[in-house]
């Protein structure tokens, strides 16, 4: 029986439970996909309140998916409208306005919520 996960113990047994149940060829609305499904929700609120995971800085958040979109600097200066104001916003000099914001967003992809934070 699946109960609510109270501890690390029981984390670490919910843990190993899900990566037996991964392994198996489960058959869709089968009791043991049900079961997995249930674990893996359980899984996720445990670490939510007692692993939670920071939301990133949003300069290093637009670093980061510049990165990881493979586009340049210059190609940012475009989107943020001129090459001072890429300079200023990556530098921590200028703050992002609303309207970087939903370029940013729209552009790279970047969750508002992220690029609106206090820095």
């Amino acid at each position: 029986m699946v109960k609510p996960i109270k501890n690390n113990s029981e984390y670490e047994n919910a843990l190993e439970r899900t990566y037996d149940l991964m392994q198996q060829d489960l058959a869709p609305e089968s009791e043991a996909s049900d079961e997995l499904e249930v674990l893996s929700i359980l899984i996720k609120e445990y670490e939510n309140v007692h692993f939670p995971i920071p939301k990133p800085h949003p300069i290093e958040a637009i670093k980061f998916r510049l990165d990881q979109m493979g586009i340049s600097e210059s190609e940012l200066s475009e989107i943020l409208g001129a090459r001072s104001r890429k300079s200023e916003i990556l530098s921590g000099k200028r703050k992002l306005s609303l309207a970087m914001i939903r370029k940013l967003n729209e552009k790279l992809k970047i969750p508002a919520e992220v690029l609106i934070r206090e820095y």
